[in-house]
């Protein structure tokens, strides 16, 4: 039996979660998520918990039994508290301003960056850190991949766009002239 797939998901108060077939549709103060969940993995809401099952041992039904387990597990936690990225901008004269729903990003090309926000997430910017929050996770780390993508850091100084718990990896400049 999978060790993710067989632990059972508590669902908080606040949080409703309805079924239609094998879709699974999870409501809270953050938001609405759904999810279809594969026809081969069954699951059941009992007791204020969620559980799933599997029909047997084969490999793609492990592997689906962990999936189907995981992204309820995330919708429910996203629609109850929220998932949260913090990005930091590094270097001088790299800043960032939230205007509405988008994001201008002033990187040192020789124009702004504007990025437009999806729907469901939400920025702030304080003290060179972006702080993006959402309640689907997966499109929260896309956003975030794709603003990091504008101008990932660089080994020499650090500048660049970076995640806050990334660790980079500095190089040492040239060596002045040997003798």
């Amino acid at each position: 039996m999978s060790r993710i797939g067989k632990a059972p998901i508590a669902i908080p108060k606040g949080v409703t979660v309805t079924t239609s077939g094998q879709k699974l549709s999870v409501k809270g103060p953050q938001g609405t998520l759904s999810f279809d969940v594969p026809q081969s993995i069954g699951f059941k809401i009992e007791n204020d918990t969620i559980l799933f099952t599997r029909p047997n041992d084969d490999r793609t039904n492990r592997a689906l039994h962990g999936m189907a387990r995981a992204m309820v597990a995330n919708m429910v936690k996203g629609c109850s508290v929220g998932f949260t990225r913090v990005l930091e901008i590094v270097g001088v004269g790299y800043r960032a301003a939230v205007k509405g729903n988008k994001i201008d990003l002033t990187l040192g090309f020789s124009h702004p960056v504007s990025y437009p926000l999806p729907d469901g997430v939400s920025a702030t910017f304080k003290d060179g850190k972006l702080t993006l929050t959402a309640a689907n996770k997966e499109l929260l780390g896309k956003v975030a991949a794709d603003i990091r993508r504008w101008r990932p850091p660089e080994p020499y100084k650090g500048k660049g766009i970076k995640y806050a718990n990334e660790r980079i990896i500095r190089k040492e400049g040239k060596a002045r002239g040997k003798k």
